[in-house]
């Protein structure tokens, strides 16, 4: 069945990923099942997204409950579910406002727009320019990608939205060196995700942060992979207490539904008035209840402590790998966002572990990405590892 499926999509979908030989057609909690019925142990969460993992009870519940009172009327009224997630998203962060929509490309376009028409409205038009990170991934729409720091991304597309800088990554004296009259925004991952899981050194955002003060330019962070608990936070800022102006968000925010948001201060929010910016989709009901759901479970289960531990363990775990196999050349990230870094190229080790029925996944050639659902638990962890010993010793 899953070939004829697989052959059927090749004749009507555009041929813009290059898939794995897998049609999934069920899931539960961490489990994923194929068409052919074999069982797969998710550790990977549909990158990050599937957080509360697959069918959550509860998420089911809100999608078909809102589903059956109100799917769709759009911004130009109000609705109670976008209201509340809004006034939850609020109260458990920095943010004063929100503006909602339906990836994290939109989201970002969002943040690129609204740090522009801030200094805009204040009649320094001439300030425009944003730096952002080597390495950077912030989306694939034409202002996401210009704000992306990777040039394999950006071939084929240009001319890119001018007006981006990007600099090293964990540098506070390039950051520095860099800032102008003209720059209104800095831009980064608190982690950098598809860059290679890539953390900060201790101080590396409170000295951003103090470069954005010193020259009255605005602080972007992009959580769209690392908010909603990943990291054992809510959000990875708080990791380092150092505040942003906007932070975007999606991924794990819906459990798999589209939705993204953008958050920011009051100060920097107030450039978006009447008309500035707009979304015929975003903050749908069906979406914004799902999202409540989520975020109602991640406090009631303890899932952020539970993160912070397994993420730990699983650590601990990928670090004795290290000491064992020599391929392994550093393991790194926070919570369960995690990277292993191998000294050969990852994707043979991706299929192999995907034949043993478990899904990880490459990121940047040779980084192994782990970002299991929050529920996994330590036996999967175990499993897994036992899995990735034996891939290991196995390869040449």
């Amino acid at each position: 069945m899953s070939e004829a499926i697989k052959n059927r999509a090749e004749t009507v979908i555009a041929r813009t990923y290059n898939r794995l030989p897998l049609v999934f057609v069920r899931g539960e909690g961490c489990t994923l099942w194929d068409a052919e019925g074999k069982s797969y142990t998710d550790f990977l969460a549909g990158i990050a997204v599937c957080s509360l993992g697959h069918a959550h009870p509860d998420v089911t519940e809100a999608i078909c409950r809102q589903a059956g009172q109100l799917v769709h009327v759009s911004n130009l009224f109000y609705t109670v579910p976008q209201i509340e997630l809004a006034a939850w998203l609020v109260e458990n962060s920095f943010a004063d406002r929100v503006f909602f929509c339906n990836s994290g490309a939109e989201a970002n376009e969002a943040a690129i727009k609204l740090a522009r028409k801030y200094f805009a409205v204040k009649g320094e038009t001439r300030r425009y320019r944003i730096i952002s990170m080597k390495q950077s991934f912030h989306g694939r729409t034409l202002g996401a990608l210009a704000a992306t720091g990777q040039r394999k991304i950006q071939e084929g597309y240009e001319p890119l939205l001018p007006g981006f800088t990007y600099i090293p990554y964990n540098d506070a004296r390039a950051l520095a060196e860099s800032m102008s009259p003209e720059v209104c925004a800095v831009m980064l991952e608190p982690i950098q995700g598809e860059g290679g899981i890539i953390c900060p050194s201790p101080g590396y955002l409170a000295e951003v942060r103090r470069i954005c003060d010193e020259h009255g330019a605005l602080l972007i962070y992009d959580e769209v992979q690392t908010g909603m608990g990943r990291t054992g936070r809510l959000f990875a800022y708080e990791h380092s207490g150092v505040r942003p102006d906007i932070m975007t968000l999606a991924k794990a925010l819906g459990n798999g539904l589209p939705v993204g948001a953008m958050l920011a201060t009051e100060q920097a929010a107030a450039a978006f008035t009447h008309g500035s910016h707009a979304t015929t989709f975003g903050g749908s009901p069906v979406v914004c209840a799902a999202a409540l759901a989520v975020l109602k479970c991640i406090q009631r289960d303890n899932l952020l402590e539970k993160c912070r531990l397994t993420g730990q363990y699983f650590k601990d775990r990928l670090m004795s790998l290290k000491d064992k196999h020599a391929v392994v050349k550093d393991v790194r990230g926070l919570g369960l966002l995690l990277g292993m870094e191998l000294a050969r190229e990852g994707a043979p080790v991706v299929r192999a572990c995907l034949e043993k029925g478990y899904i990880i996944n490459c990121i940047q050639n040779n980084v192994l990405r782990f970002a299991p659902p929050l529920i996994v638990s330590t036996t999967a962890v175990d499993d897994l590892i036992a899995c990735l010993d034996r891939v290991l010793a196995e390869a040449p």
